[in-house]
């Protein structure tokens, strides 16, 4: 590719050009719209700022998209870190059929601070996010609901009309394909 040939940032026609695409990207990411309005400004506050490093290999648009989707994976990384606390929902039947959920904490592992250990877990974080993107729209929204906002099953099968079982058996078949996924690309 000769100079010519090069992509060019005009950062003067970002809002006007990608903020709707951009905002609507996040939007389905994390289903909060202050959220994605707020990882939608801070990618182009980052981008003015990494504007030297632009190669003018890629579109303008797909740089943007590729500081948002780190944003994201930031966002998430910063809800999910509850400094040395975990949370694991078992599901239950007791012997009158009621469903519930019992929670239980577990410390972290001493060895947290490890910068090893802490690469690979932003490298599993990111195939994760990568083999998310790979599950049909749907399923990926109720599995992330569900798993990563901890949203009550009510409230989400009022949310999309879905009934309880029909939620579960998405969310199964969800973590069979991430699974599958992850074995490919991560355990590979």
């Amino acid at each position: 590719m000769n100079e010519a040939e090069k992509n060019t940032l005009d950062p003067n026609q970002w809002i006007e050009q990608y903020s709707d695409y951009l905002f609507n990207y996040t939007i389905v990411k994390v289903n909060d719209d202050e959220i994605a309005k707020d990882l939608v400004q801070e990618t182009f506050v980052s981008a003015l700022k990494a504007m030297k490093n632009f190669k003018g290999e890629a579109s303008e648009r797909t740089w943007l998209i590729s500081i948002l989707k780190r944003k994201i994976i930031d966002y998430y990384r910063k809800i999910n870190s509850k400094k040395g606390r975990a949370e694991v929902r078992i599901t239950y039947n007791d012997e009158t059929e009621n469903e519930g959920d019992w929670l239980e904490e577990r410390v972290a592992d001493r060895l947290d601070g490890n910068a090893e250990i802490d690469m690979e877990n932003v490298e599993l974080g990111l195939a994760i996010n990568k083999c998310m993107d790979k599950l049909p729209e749907k399923q990926a929204l109720i599995f992330k609901m569900k798993t990563i906002e901890n949203y009550e099953t009510e409230t989400i099968c009022k949310e999309l009309d879905i009934t309880a079982s029909n939620l579960w058996v998405i969310i199964h078949r969800a973590r069979l394909q991430l699974m599958d996924c992850l074995e490919k690309t991560w355990y590979a």
